[in-house]
């Protein structure tokens, strides 16, 4: 057991910021950054579209995140800092937050930004549309706005993890001008997004880039320092990296460059990496079953395949060392963490057992039983992962059909449970009340709703935990019921659980106070600068 952070740290942290009302990432910059420039990231694959309400897959989550905002952002602490919210305060009982909004915000039509627009967002929005915020804010017994720069929201029940909610892909701020009394997901303004963020949407040519000019009209004076930002869609990964090499592009993320080319582009003398900035998000790869589909309904088979993938193999070979093998659903950098769980070695044998055990013969061919897997369009790593699956399962007597999609398909058939098998990747949200339980509880297992509990994992006993762990006042107490969730679900195989990722950021050393935060580029950019 490690790393535990109580929820009485998590509230002790929310007060402190809240009162002190912590300076902005902002306070890292130079004293007087240079204004000007144009800086060209790497955007791959396309981003479906750039509102964050509707969609949160991570290419849409890094562009829009230049529209949107939401009230809070967190250092590499996970420790809150002011947003559009200035300040914020949580009562002793831990049941009422008020943020004090901060003043001048104009949405990007020039319309003024008021706590309305946070209690539409938070009350009806959101809880329509998003499947990570609903259970949020579901909490909320009433959110008012007693004036037009403060917010109140008075919850049902303790919910520590209320106070890490606030980063734009879980929590955007939407226009309640432009969006009230609309279908949310087919108003127009989806197509042209209007946030409040330091960067305005100036074209989309899709299959080519995305460009965005500085909002004159930013709440942070003098603020964003850039004139504009190039996204720039490079589907082809040689591409990438030579964009890279020779300048054309400045930013690289997430797993836009191929593993085995990333101690290459380090030694570059035009280039630094990071691995910080995904503070926030921890993800985990896994294989996502369709529970609802054979041989998948069965315990045993899911066992089999845990027990045939070698994740020494896929980190060290297709990872190149990015990251270590996954214990279960809860990443080792957040609270609750316990690695006192079942084990899954790698032992190809114990997997055959287990397919005899539920009567799966090997035919004339060989073959046990037939499965699709739908690649993860997120990078050739995801490809190659998929094709080393295929080999290891094929070891086993289990054929795997590869299925290969744009990220709007792959996005409709796993919304949809059109699947057999993906691999997914998905963020923890800096608590698993946050970015855990959604998976794996019964109430939210929604049809048409990705990232909710698609696989259609059903247990009334996990649900009862996660009920319970979340609005735990004892950490002690908490931390037995997580353990307990743990167990259980590493025993039942839901998913299977590959690697705990580490990415890395490359940046082009004229640009400085790229990453600043715990979401890392998918932050707003408004201190990014351009040296001269």
């Amino acid at each position: 057991m490690s790393l535990v952070r109580p929820i009485a740290t998590l509230l002790a942290g929310a007060l402190a910021a809240g009162m002190l009302a912590a300076a902005p990432a902002a306070a890292q910059a130079p004293a007087d950054p240079p204004r000007g420039g144009t800086m060209n990231i790497i955007i791959s694959p396309e981003p479906p579209t750039l509102m964050l309400g509707i969609n949160q897959t991570t290419p849409a989550a890094i562009v829009g995140g230049k529209i949107y905002e939401s009230l809070l952002r967190y250092d590499f602490d996970l420790k809150p800092m002011p947003g559009l919210a200035k300040s914020w305060t949580v009562s002793p009982d831990g049941l009422t937050y008020t943020f004090k909004l901060q003043e001048g915000v104009k949405w990007h039509d020039g319309t003024p930004f008021t706590a309305d627009d946070v209690v539409f967002s938070t009350k009806t929005y959101l809880t329509a549309v998003h499947p990570r915020s609903r259970p949020i804010f579901q909490r909320a017994e009433e959110i008012t706005a007693p004036d037009p720069l403060t917010v109140v929201f008075k919850l049902k029940g303790p919910f520590a993890p209320f106070i890490m909610a606030w980063e734009p892909s879980t929590a955007p701020i939407v226009p309640k001008h432009i969006y009230e009394g609309t279908d949310f997901r087919t108003n127009p303004a989806n197509n042209k997004p209007i946030g409040t963020g330091p960067f305005k949407l100036k074209e989309w040519v899709r299959g080519s880039h995305i460009h965005f000019v500085r909002n004159d009209d930013y709440w942070q004076k003098g603020k964003p320092y850039l004139d504009a930002i190039y996204y720039r869609v490079l589907p082809d990964a040689s591409a990438r990296v030579v964009a890279m090499e020779t300048g054309q592009t400045h930013l690289s993320a997430f797993a836009d460059i191929e593993t085995f080319e990333v101690p290459r582009l380090k030694a570059l003398p035009n280039l630094e990496m990071t691995t910080k900035g995904y503070e926030y998000l921890a993800q985990i790869v896994w294989l996502d079953f369709n529970l609802r589909n054979k041989p998948f309904d069965d315990r045993r088979f899911r066992q089999a395949v845990y027990h045939a993938i070698d994740r020494n193999f896929l980190r060290d070979r297709i990872w190149f060392g990015l990251g270590k093998p996954a214990t279960g659903p809860i990443h080792s950098s957040i609270p609750h963490y316990d690695a006192n769980v079942p084990k899954y070695p790698f032992d190809p044998k114990k997997a055959e057992a287990l397919l005899d055990e539920m009567g799966l013969k090997r035919g004339a061919d060989g073959v046990r039983a037939r499965i699709t897997l739908d690649q993860l369009p997120y990078g050739d790593v995801y490809i190659r992962a998929g094709e080393y699956i295929r080999q290891a399962l094929g070891r086993i007597g289990v054929q795997v059909n590869l299925r290969s999609a744009d990220v709007a398909t792959w996005g409709d058939r796993v919304r949809n449970w059109d699947y057999d098998m993906t691999l997914q990747v998905l963020s923890q949200l800096g608590h698993p009340a946050l970015g855990v339980s959604r998976l794996y509880v019964s109430s939210n297992i929604r049809k048409g709703v990705l990232f909710s509990n698609v696989n259609g994992y059903s247990n009334p006993r996990i649900d009862e935990l996660f009920d319970k762990a979340a609005v735990a006042v004892d950490p002690a107490e908490a931390q037995k019921m997580y353990t307990e969730i743990q167990k259980i679900l590493v025993e039942d195989v839901p998913v299977a659980w590959l690697l705990e990722l580490d990415f890395p950021t490359f940046i082009d050393k004229r640009f400085g106070n790229v990453v600043t935060s715990a979401i890392g580029v998918r932050d707003g950019f408004a201190d990014v600068f351009m040296r001269r």
